[in-house]
């Protein structure tokens, strides 16, 4: 699962990244209004980490064009300005957290995990679909209640986004976007059928299907 995070303090962007990392998010980095303009519209994000103060403008006017433009992603603010009427204004311009900086990291997991469980409609850390379970917090999966069986960081976060995106056909490149951060070393397509083989040894073959040419579809019915 893909984040935007807009932070121009590099020691703390890379400890952001780091944690947002141990925990099967990939995150991408934008120092800048422009750089954040740019990846919003040529990559897929499931939420923002938005500061308000950056070099080339206020964070606040970028939310409020995304939003007049359509964009529904959820945004979490994340920022200095402390005062609660910061926090009104950034929640009335549309804002979905609101989060002021100092702050602990596990908090700002909690949040994140949040806001994502409120956007796919869960009410709780495990996801279920079609007899599988995956548990968010120990990377488990359990199929029609056996065992649960560990997945590594790789699988726990394709599975995830599989169970996000059920009945879709999913492309390699879409899936690639999600495992993968653009200041990462670019993966060749191939490695995605790999991390479906492996998938398909936990959870069964007939629930993750090919569509030849087109990409992969986790089953429901």
């Amino acid at each position: 699962m893909k984040l935007l995070l807009l932070e121009d303090d590099d020691l703390l962007a890379e400890s952001l990244a780091e944690s947002l990392k141990d925990n099967g998010y990939r995150v991408d980095l934008a120092t800048s209004l422009k750089v954040a303009r740019s990846l919003m519209a040529t990559e897929h994000y499931e939420l923002v980490i938005l500061d308000l103060g950056l070099p080339d403008g206020s964070g606040l006017d970028l939310l409020k064009k995304w939003r007049k433009d359509g964009y529904d992603l959820p945004v979490l603010i994340l920022t200095a300005r402390d005062t609660w009427e910061d926090k009104v204004v950034g929640l009335e311009e549309g804002a979905d957290d609101y989060l002021t900086k100092p702050f602990h990291e596990p908090e700002l997991i909690a949040r994140i995990r949040a806001l994502l469980r409120r956007k796919f409609g869960s009410t709780s850390n495990e996801l279920s679909l079609n007899g599988i379970t995956l548990d968010e917090a120990s990377r488990s999966v359990s199929v029609n209640g056996r065992a649960w069986q560990s997945l590594t960081g790789t699988e726990f976060a394709l599975m995830r986004y599989f169970m996000h995106h059920p009945d879709r056909v999913l492309s390699k490149e879409r899936l690639l976007q999600q495992l993968y951060a653009l200041d990462q070393d670019a993966a060749t397509p191939n490695i995605i059928e790999v991390y479906i083989a492996r998938l398909r040894r936990h959870v069964g073959k007939s629930m993750i299907q090919t569509r030849r040419g087109q990409g992969y579809i986790f089953v429901t019915h």
